[in-house]
């Protein structure tokens, strides 16, 4: 932060006295001398200003620090210093530190050879730099703005120094030209900040900046900057179309971040807090991650002031559509509302930390005379769209919360050409389901297996009829192999509907005993037994009683674990100990492999 000199303090050049007073105001008019003289430009007689004015060239040397100027005195010093061949103001080193300038200050097109200072200047009107050229640095390091300020198509060769400026309304740098490096460390922009296609060949620093309105860097080119910001922004920073030629890390505290068609053509890491970040068709030339930052920024001189911002603490991007996500790490964001359709290689995405998706509507909703509840998972946005439009829901505000008992709408809603269908939204999950496996999160990825097989089974068109039959089988058994409960509660019931069976028509009433017969002969000699048994047979009476329900409850365990019990059954009973045998193990295994699926890391 550049230290302002105090407006009561005497300046160190001789200055003009015009109006001291040693009570009120001790130092008057701190405009410098002209040479030969003892006032300022703006307190010479006007004899002496006609004389001094008229000895001017293009390419002068000037030296006006502390003087006072009206727009009409301005006016008379670069008509003075114009070039005949251009017709436009020439200046050579110009000082117009602590300057004040009333009314507009017109330097469009003015051609600076040498330094061009503006230190601590005031402007009390508009400012208009446009099409102005710096052939040295040009410092307005202090300077305040209170009007609109113009730098468009301005070309500095030098340095662009603009630390602790105060923009009070708009300002523009379109298509800019800064050849050195360009400070904005500590400036404040109040209204809507305009840098598209601005080029800046050398460091970029903002840190610290301050942006009360729009940032708009549309399009403009970062080809050497290692470090952008911090800077704070309360509503968009745009860096749609924007080029970054070099490895740079990028510190953004703003309500949103437009990085739509932003080109890196190295490595990046952006550090962003509180936005809204839109990715779309970004081009990754490199590695980018983007991380959630956890606290508020730091410099060298503390923390970076984030009292402007009032959104929640959170880092929530919005879209990749049509990036190349093998070259992106997402890092403790927050991707409920993230479109992933159109993004190319999503299997190799890097999703770290604490990833945040939309959840499932909650609560239980009627469907005909049904009451349901929709299972509690991760959930893509592209699935939430497609299921509000199914369900035809109304459109609602497109700034109103997302209601939890909802499927959440989709920037598209109500048009079926511009929702995803089940078959395009399976093959997200199939994708992102690889990634989460490849980082070893077995229980991310489980949620995205099982959106991936509730897309088939919803999808009328890629997925053959028999498929979707057997998903839905594989659904209600067992949530996909995903739901232990589920399974186990029909495993549970499974048991319990063999126990009942066995008890009414399985087990006998009693066990078959052996009998013997055989015929002695009349004369006498060897005698001849056959030794049968008794066909089991349900009682008749008395079939559900404790003793028989633990002979069935015995078969029934049995038959989970491929035992036999050893029981004697009726044919009707053997049948179903059969049944029973290929049915619940089945279940079994689902309900473990649900488990195992979810505690397996």
């Amino acid at each position: 932060m550049s230290t302002l000199t105090s407006p009561t303090a005497a300046p160190s050049w001789p200055h003009c006295t015009h109006g001291a007073d040693p009570v009120t105001d001790p130092v008057g008019c701190r405009g410098i001398q002209v040479i030969g003289h003892t006032a300022c430009l703006a307190h010479l007689d006007d004899a002496d200003r006609t004389t001094y004015l008229a000895g001017l060239t293009p390419g002068a040397n000037i030296d006006h620090r502390g003087t006072p100027f009206t727009e009409d005195l301005l006016n008379e010093l670069l008509v003075a210093l114009a070039d005949p061949t251009t017709q436009h103001p020439h200046l050579g080193d110009a000082w117009f530190n602590r300057a004040r300038f009333s009314g507009t200050a017109p330097f469009m097109s003015t051609r600076f050879s040498g330094v061009a200072q503006f230190g601590e200047a005031r402007f009390s009107g508009d400012a208009w730099f446009g099409g102005a050229q710096f052939s040295g640095d040009a410092w307005f390091g202090g300077a305040r703005f209170a009007g609109a300020a113009g730098f468009e198509r301005a070309q500095f060769s030098g340095d662009a120094q603009f630390a602790d400026v105060r923009f009070s309304s708009d300002v523009e740098f379109v298509d800019a030209r800064i050849s050195g490096a360009a400070g904005f460390s500590w400036t404040h922009f109040s209204g809507v900040s305009h840098f598209n296609r601005a080029r800046f060949s050398g460091d970029a620093w903002f840190g610290r900046a301050q942006f009360s309105g729009h940032a708009d860097f549309g399009g403009a080119e970062f080809l050497a900057a290692g470090q952008w910001g911090p800077v704070v922004c309360t509503q968009e920073v745009d860096l749609s179309g924007a080029v970054f030629g070099a490895p740079v890390t990028l510190e953004i505290a703003a309500s949103a971040v437009s990085c739509v068609r932003t080109r890196f053509e190295s490595t990046a890491t952006l550090r962003v807090r509180r936005a809204e970040v839109d990715l779309g068709y970004a081009v990754l030339a490199a590695p980018v991650a983007l991380t959630a930052h956890p606290a508020p920024f730091t410099t060298g001189t503390g923390v970076v002031d984030e009292g402007l911002l009032t959104g929640p603490d959170r880092v929530r991007v919005t879209s990749v559509q049509g990036v190349d996500a093998a070259h992106l790490v997402l890092t403790d964001t927050d991707l409920s509302e993230c479109l992933f359709s159109g993004a190319f290689h999503l299997d190799q995405l890097r999703l770290e930390g604490r990833t945040t998706l939309a959840p499932t509507p909650t609560g239980f909703h009627r469907r005909g005379i049904a009451l349901i509840r929709w299972t509690r998972r991760r959930t893509l946005a592209e699935e939430h769209h497609w299921r509000a439009h199914s369900a035809g829901q109304p459109s609602g505000p497109a700034d109103a919360p997302p209601e939890p008992r909802r499927w959440r709408n989709g920037p598209d809603h109500g048009d079926p050409a511009r929702t995803p269908d089940p078959d395009d939204v399976a093959a997200l999950y199939r994708q992102l389901r690889k990634a989460f496996e490849d980082g070893k999160n077995e229980p991310g990825a489980a949620d995205f297996y099982y959106g991936e097989c509730e897309m088939r089974r919803h999808d009328r068109t890629g997925t053959p009829k028999t498929e979707r039959h057997l998903l839905w089988a594989y659904w209600l058994l067992s949530g996909y192999g995903l739901r232990a409960s589920r399974a186990l509660g029909w495993l549970a019931a499974a048991m319990l509907t063999t126990i009942l069976l066995l008890m009414a028509f399985g087990l006998p009433a009693s066990s078959p005993k052996q009998e013997a017969t055989g015929t002695i002969p009349a004369g006498g000699g060897k005698v001849t037994f056959v030794i049968d048994k008794q066909d089991p047979k349900n009682p008749v009476k008395d079939r559900f009683t404790a003793k028989r329900f633990d002979k069935a409850l015995s078969v029934t365990l049995n038959s989970v674990v491929f035992r036999s019990s050893g029981q004697d059954l009726t044919t009707a009973g053997t049948y179903i100990e059969m049944t029973s045998r290929i049915l619940e193990p089945a279940l079994l295994a689902l309900a473990v492999l649900a488990i195992r699926g979810r505690i397996k890391r």
